[in-house]
């Protein structure tokens, strides 16, 4: 199965969530990018950004191992078209 690119939006609004979120993180640390947290405190919440790169499915499965964990909403965007491995700016 090809990879593909994706950001993941995480939203988590219960703190005790927090350890099995880095735990699962853990588990696919080998497709994933990047990261970045911003903890947005006067709403109580943290905010994180994944940059991953895995089969579809494999991606899905984290956003859903993630929206699993009370407290935790995760959603996946997909690049519009392949480019791992193209070395020019051109999405073809």
């Amino acid at each position: 199965m090809d990879n593909r690119i994706a950001m993941v939006s995480i939203i988590v609004e219960n703190d005790e969530s927090v350890a099995r979120l880095n735990e699962v993180l853990h588990e696919y640390a080998d497709h994933i990018i990047g990261r970045m947290g911003i903890p947005y405190r006067e709403a109580g919440l943290s905010l994180i950004s994944i940059a991953a790169c895995a089969p579809v499915d494999r991606i899905n499965a984290l956003t859903g191992s993630l929206g699993r964990l009370p407290g935790v909403s995760a959603k996946a965007v997909y690049a519009s078209a392949k480019r791992h491995g193209k070395t020019s700016d051109s999405l073809t």
